[in-house]
């Protein structure tokens, strides 16, 4: 989401040295638009609409023919003017949005999510959002209640860094220059498109999973150098007005249509994403005859409608606006989405928020009339208020580290008071005590593998093995697959341990072991995937173990109905591992938390006041009455299967706490404390079906 820093009204002529160009007001328009795209496909569509894109190129084009204006009119090339200048327009809008979402989260969210918002408040304010979802491993997901109501700032992150890059390239390129008397605008054109095509191919080839490349700065970095390239190039472009009409209702027909006929969350920043570039790009060559300013076609007279130019004068404050209040709204109601009315009730609270900040923030801060001290005192109140809000953040990050030291201590827990899965026996009875691991810091409650980082992240598709149980045992077992067969881990150590034998993992986050049947294609969506399973299988085949432990089924999707089901995918892998004779042993996966179709924490619903059985799942929603593994394993004798289900679900229930441990450390997974509890009886199970004891 671009700002409109004070290159806004960037002409197509060059100027005269010192001279300010005249104002297209259809370039405010193109932003105006750009802002009502990515507010109706985030509001009703869940879909990325190329936005966001247009935005970042146009930040690419104001900001640097801002800076090339100051570099050719022979000013000094002083930074702190133009940094001032930004962080003046950035940062007051932002600091008020981020204060009034922190202020409703600690209203409107349980405690057990005020870490991950103030995490993100942190890396925003510090424009480092972006890197910290990439990091994570975050998809840009479409809006519902589980989804971070500061998830769009990523882009703010992208931008602001893409201002201090530019600044220092730039102004470096301009003293350079200078001292030579070479001109400015070719040298650093050709800079540009070198940067561009640099940036797009890393884009387009790096093995960096999607959701990392969608937040990557250096994958980003093309949008806005493309935008800085023609603002640099744009004097030299002259097209008759017959052609720059084609252009502008091309352009503005194919940015309409982007968001509906591209899927952006899959393919941006990649080569698709000079569809809305592009668009954004042709429109600004297309509004206006070099030199003029008149929008003499029929588009930029579109575009310099009233609505949209007041849409593009709010259009900053709009985007940071619209998203947590859009997260609000599905949260306190409990909607999985918006609807047409509630929509558009988040659209007018926005569009009112957005004017009221524009109007008694961002322009007072803009304008020279007020007083020197009256704004002195508006830019205090935002410093102090920023710095503020980050002290706030750290303070409860310093809170959920030293919370989390409870975490060492799970495993001790004594069996009485604390029997877990031990409780679905009859003979064990506990009284109530404060629930472990506690809700604060139950996500980091993580099986060993990720604490030893012995799973393969997303940009990981070679093998990671590493040994757990008895080291030196002769009797092998290969634990495989994502991260709902790495939650079994601290139960088959202990087990190994106890029975001596070996336990090897090859683990990689949302990759189940498959056997990819078709040749491995790089823009394949499973390509990560499929070509870990690959070499995993290749070191099976190598050195078979005597057992492949694994997961033997899935919860359904939404619209598939409720239940679990067995993929066919699994399936081929189990009859793969029997051609190279190798067992396998696959344990039925753990119920998985949705309410209406939405996914939610366990902790979380604790946390906001609910109980074990009000935060649990009804057992015919989360499983099917028979595991579905027996009938698709029948013709595999290879294949042998464990359901633990009853140590999960009572008859009709399957509740968030058992024996007064929590289950489930998010929506899906299990805690590692819970799992420690189960290993009495996954021992009973899997002993007679190794023969191992």
């Amino acid at each position: 989401m671009s700002v409109h820093t004070s290159g806004h009204d960037l002409g197509s002529a060059v100027p005269a040295p010192g001279a300010k160009p005249a104002r297209r007001a259809d370039l405010d328009g193109v932003r105006g638009l750009a802002i009502a795209l990515v507010v109706v496909f985030h509001v009703w569509f869940g879909r990325v609409s190329g936005g966001v894109d247009v935005f970042l190129a146009m930040s690419g084009f104001f900001f640097v023919g801002t800076l090339l204006r100051t570099a050719e009119s022979g000013a000094a090339l002083d930074p702190v003017p133009v940094v001032r200048r930004v962080g003046r327009r950035l940062l007051p809008p932002l600091v008020l949005v981020l204060t009034v979402t922190v202020l409703a989260t600690t209203v409107i969210l349980p405690s057990t999510q005020w870490f991950r918002v103030a995490d993100e408040t942190g890396a925003s304010l510090l424009f480092f959002q972006n890197w910290h979802l990439a990091r994570s491993g975050s998809d840009y997901l479409a809006a519902d209640p589980m989804v971070s109501p500061l998830q769009h700032l990523w882009s703010i992150a992208v931008q602001g860094q893409f201002y201090l890059a530019a600044l220092v390239v730039v102004f470096a390129v301009a003293w350079l220059l200078r001292r030579r008397s070479l001109p400015v605008r070719p040298v650093l054109a050709v800079l540009l498109a070198a940067l561009t095509a640099a940036s797009l191919t890393y884009a387009t080839v790096s093995e960096h999973p999607q959701s990392w490349l969608y937040y990557d700065s250096a994958a980003r970095a093309w949008e806005l150098t493309l935008g800085g390239l023609l603002a640099c190039v744009v004097p030299w472009l002259r097209l008759p007005r017959w052609a720059r009409i084609a252009l502008g209702v091309a352009a503005l027909a194919v940015l309409l249509s982007c968001g509906f006929l591209l899927d952006g969350n899959a393919l941006f920043p990649g080569p698709w994403a000079l569809v809305p570039v592009g668009a954004a790009m042709a429109l600004i060559v297309a509004g206006a005859a070099p030199g003029d300013t008149t929008p003499d076609t029929p588009t930029a007279r579109v575009l310099s409608s009233r609505p949209l130019l007041r849409l593009g004068a709010i259009a900053y404050a709009l985007y940071l606006w619209h998203w947590p209040i859009l997260i609000g709204y599905l949260v306190v109601r409990q909607h999985p989405s918006a609807g047409l009315v509630g929509g558009l009730g988040v659209v007018v609270v926005s569009l009112l928020l957005a004017e009221a900040s524009t109007r008694w923030l961002e322009e007072p801060l803009r304008r020279t009339e007020p007083p020197r001290s009256a704004r002195t005192a508006l830019v205090s109140a935002v410093a102090v208020t920023a710095v503020a809000l980050f002290a706030a953040a750290n303070l409860w990050g310093v809170h959920i580290d030293r919370a989390s030291q409870a975490l060492a201590h799970t495993a001790e827990l004594p069996a009485d008071l604390y029997p877990g899965a031990a409780v679905f026996d009859p003979a064990v009875q506990a009284d109530p005590q404060p629930i472990q691991p506690p809700l604060q810091v139950a996500h980091l409650d993580l099986p060993p593998a990720t604490l030893d980082n012995c799973i393969a992240q997303h940009t990981n598709r070679s093998p990671l093995t590493c040994t757990y149980g008895d080291p030196l045992a002769t009797r092998r077992m290969v634990l495989v697959g994502g991260s709902h067969s790495e939650h079994w881990l601290a139960a088959l150590d202990a087990l190994g341990i106890e029975h001596n034998f070996r336990l090897d993992t090859y683990l990689k986050v949302g990759c189940p072991l498959s056997d990819p049947l078709a040749p491995l294609v790089e823009d394949s969506p499973t390509v990560e995937c499929d070509t870990w399973s690959t070499a995993v299988l290749a070191e099976l085949r190598a050195d078979p173990p005597d057992y492949v432990f694994t997961t033997s089924t899935r919860t359904k999707d939404e619209g598939e109905g409720p239940g679990d089901f067995t993929p066919f995918w699994y399936v081929d892998l189990w009859q793969t591992l029997a051609d190279h004779g190798i067992p396998v042993i696959a344990i039925r996966d753990n119920p998985w938390l949705f309410r209406d179709g939405v996914a939610y924490r366990a902790a979380d619903c604790l946390a906001g006041g609910g109980t074990a059985e009000s935060c649990g799942v009804p057992r015919e929603e989360a499983l099917d009455p028979v595991d579905p593994a027996i009938a698709a394993s029948a013709h595999l004798p290879s294949v042998s299967l464990i359901d633990m289900s009853d140590l999960f679900c009572r008859q009709d229930l399957c509740r968030a706490v058992e024996g007064n441990i929590l289950i489930y450390r998010d929506e899906n997974h299990l805690t590692t404390t819970y799992v420690r509890t189960m290993t009495p009886e996954l021992g009973e199970r899997l002993g007679p079906l190794t023969g191992w004891w």
